[in-house]
């Protein structure tokens, strides 16, 4: 089986790659990035072969795509804050994008199409946990278009008999998630700060929840989706109910490391949601062996990879 993983080179992307290369019945692996915000350093020693370009460049797509049984769609351009500083930018690379990678699948004939959302798309709907079936309300441009990109998966399941799987992620986290830029997602910003010693800035007052998902249980859910040919008429929610607030994720990071850390609290940040949490019954419908990743083991995970990483750096 040939799957075809867009955003391979980075956080989640290369971290599937790794899965899928121990996966029974994958017989090859392929990767698209335009490295923007992925890194070669991601996919060394993976038996992958890497399309360096943009997912809107239809003839790299059509090499790419050529015979593949399953298309996982992960190339976005992440970030609430990077949208709202570049709106165009982020709909161009999340709506347009998907729309182009929709048509290769169509155009290959590929059996099945997995695409990641995001839980930004609940937005201002203050209801918890956040259920499938409720109004979308995003409140920045990046939410918008991961309502895009799941929309027309849904679309083109209807008009063209794809296959899709569309998942909305919640506030995935682990190894290989980047903390050096200025759009670096909170937990790895917060090791990366705690490591070298430098205060912890929080973004309001640290009681805003978040339902902190580890990497591995997202595509350990992915692979089993490939493998089995999953398919879904409508978004799943791909996290398992935790609601945990940021001043609750200080707390564990500094059991694991130990120690104190010190907190500098800012303005909240326009467009961020204050409180999520998944209801997870239709991912359990689906994939009833799926489990949640204990907090604490993955941000010692995270530790270790990120330490490991700044001391080789050095």
């Amino acid at each position: 089986m040939k799957v075809v993983v867009t955003g391979g080179a980075g956080f989640i992307g290369s971290n599937l790659v790794r899965a899928l290369a121990g996966a029974p019945g994958i017989g090859e692996i392929v990767a698209v990035d335009d490295l923007s915000t992925g890194s070669l350093d991601n996919l060394l020693d993976l038996p992958v072969r890497l399309f360096t370009g943009s997912v809107c460049d239809p003839d790299l797509l059509d090499e790419a795509v050529a015979g593949a049984a399953a298309v996982v769609h992960l190339g976005a351009l992440g970030s609430v804050p990077r949208s709202i500083d570049d709106p165009l930018r982020s709909h161009h690379a999340n709506a347009t994008g998907t729309l182009s990678v929709l048509e290769a699948v169509r155009r290959h004939g590929v059996g099945q199409v997995v695409l990641a959302s995001s839980s930004s798309v609940y937005g201002a709907n203050p209801v918890l946990p956040r259920r499938e079936t409720l109004r979308p309300m995003p409140v920045s441009p990046y939410a918008v278009s991961k309502l895009a990109t799941e929309a027309y998966a849904v679309a083109y399941a209807a008009c063209y008999g794809v296959t899709v799987l569309p998942l909305r992620f919640f506030n995935v986290y682990g190894p290989r998630q980047a903390a050096d830029h200025a759009y670096a997602a909170v937990v790895p910003r917060f090791v990366s700060a705690a490591l070298v010693g430098q205060p912890l800035r929080v973004h309001g007052d640290g009681t805003q929840t978040r339902d902190f998902t580890y990497v591995g249980s997202v595509t350990s859910v992915i692979v089993e989706a490939v493998l089995r040919g999953v398919g879904a008429p409508d978004v799943v929610n791909l996290a398992f109910g935790a609601r945990i607030s940021l001043l609750e994720l200080i707390a564990e990071l500094e059991a694991v490391l130990g120690r104190r850390l010190d907190v500098v609290h800012g303005p909240p940040r326009p467009g961020d949601v204050r409180d999520s949490q998944a209801d997870c019954a239709r991912l359990r419908e689906l994939f009833p062996s799926a489990r949640r990743h204990p907090l604490r083991a993955g941000l010692e995970a995270t530790v270790a990879w990120m330490s490991a990483r700044a001391f080789a750096g050095r």
